[in-house]
């Protein structure tokens, strides 16, 4: 069995659309590639009993969880407290982490908004990246990183070579322009009972010049059944008198 992962997203801006969440998609596909596929995300708000209410759920009920925001150097940046507190552990300064940030900024510009950087739960690893000094950590099953896009993408390749790893996960696609979704309902549902260990899906696109279509994507661990799943994918859009043609559409 491959790991499984899950995602929570911390921040009010998040949800009340201030700010639009770029992570997701970079964490499933990298997850995707080590075989610990991203099975849930939650995207909640700076409340103190909601983060460690998701957190004790989440780190319960997967192998592994992330999460994004809430650690810098604000008042509302809660959540390594948040999940101190959920691990039972105080939250305390980082000596090493506090000894590169005031090294980095300078003794007077290490001020106390910047030393809330440092702190981590008791026991926990921080997680370096290479866009800043301000470091992440793990404890446990739980990796904590930054909201901002290119920090986290830093931290989790730092973290990654210390993930639970399984079959990375690969995809077969077909697309064909004029094709409808339900001109093919009923033969890509017979492909799907056929494999039941992948994951198939259609997803209509739009070009640029107007002209509609549709996507199907088989994803899995098993290549042996993506090849059939494909090349039956394949026979299905040609059975609609539509063109099948292999990978992503072009916008």
């Amino acid at each position: 069995m491959s790991p499984t992962s899950a995602l929570i997203v911390i921040g009010n801006e998040i949800l009340s659309g201030r700010t639009q969440d770029a992570n997701i998609r970079f964490l499933a596909l990298g997850l995707g590639e080590i075989g610990a596929p991203l099975k849930e995300v939650r995207i909640i708000p700076d409340i103190r009993e909601t983060i460690i209410g998701t957190i004790n759920e989440m780190k319960a009920r997967y192998d592994q969880v992330f999460t994004t925001g809430g650690i810098g150097p604000t008042h509302d940046d809660i959540t390594a407290s948040c999940v101190a507190e959920a691990f039972g552990v105080p939250l305390e300064l980082h000596e090493e982490s506090a000894a590169l940030l005031k090294t980095h900024y300078g003794t007077d510009q290490f001020t106390s908004a910047r030393q809330r950087m440092a702190m981590m739960p008791r026991g926990a690893m921080p997680i370096t990246n290479a866009v800043s000094i301000a470091p992440g950590f793990s404890i446990g099953n739980v990796h904590v990183m930054a909201g901002v896009p290119s920090i986290m993408q830093a931290m989790f390749q730092s973290v990654r070579p210390n993930l639970k790893q399984g079959t990375p996960v690969t995809s077969r696609t077909w697309h064909a322009l004029g094709l409808y979704e339900s001109a093919i309902a009923a033969a890509l549902e017979a492909v799907q009972d056929r494999y039941p260990d992948l994951d198939l899906g259609s997803y209509p696109f739009r070009r640029e010049d107007g002209r509609r279509g549709v996507a199907l994507v088989a994803k899995g661990t098993n290549v042996e059944h993506l090849d059939g799943a494909a090349a039956q994918i394949r026979s299905l859009i040609a059975a609609t008198g539509e063109t099948p043609v292999e990978g992503e559409p072009k916008p």
